[in-house]
């Protein structure tokens, strides 16, 4: 079930909006993840991979990020990076 709200956002635009199974971030102290009900938290992003996984047993999607921020809250994870490529 596709169940944690997940928003990545660039200076430049929204890049993605939507509801996920689990997401996995290149946090600067190691890699974490996220799935509906997590602890909130705030910490900022290695460059690396997100890794989304819309649902359960899915094979991941990546999305390339550099700098910025991630933050986890009751609305869901929101990551604010200053670059992301598919």
């Amino acid at each position: 079930m596709a169940d944690l709200h997940f928003e990545l956002v660039t200076p430049e635009k929204l890049v993605r909006s939507d509801e996920v199974h689990m997401v996995v971030v290149p946090g600067s102290e190691g890699e974490f993840g996220v799935m509906a009900g997590h602890a909130p938290f705030m910490t900022t992003l290695k460059d690396g991979e997100l890794k989304i996984y819309k649902t359960p047993g899915s094979g991941p999607e990546t999305i390339t990020v550099s700098g910025g921020f991630a933050e986890v809250g009751d609305q869901g994870l929101v990551v604010l990076a200053e670059s992301a490529n598919a």
